[in-house]
């Protein structure tokens, strides 16, 4: 949820999200390995499900992203092309 609203606010892009992927997994397991009992298996059970949520989030910000910029492209172009009209006009 926290992936797609951050795509969605335009703060972070879908390939930096892909490029931070390793230190995500990193972070899950040291998650798993502060907040569960020193069991490899625990640990485990819980990395695997924060991750397979980030990958899932992902995906689903991919889609988010897609439709958002379709609609905006429908609305009247790109922002880079409305703001060179907008500045052609006050000079």
């Amino acid at each position: 949820m926290v992936v797609i609203v951050l795509v969605r606010a335009g703060l972070v892009s879908i390939e930096k999200l892909k490029e931070i992927r390793p230190y995500v997994i990193v972070g899950a397991f040291v998650v798993g390995a502060i907040f569960t009992p020193p069991d490899v298996v625990s640990q485990v059970l819980l990395a695997l499900p924060l991750w397979l949520l980030y990958e899932i989030g992902i995906l689903v910000a991919r889609f988010a992203g897609r439709s958002s910029a379709a609609s905006g492209a429908s609305e009247g172009g790109e922002p880079d092309e409305d703001l060179k009209r907008t500045e052609a006009a006050q000079k």
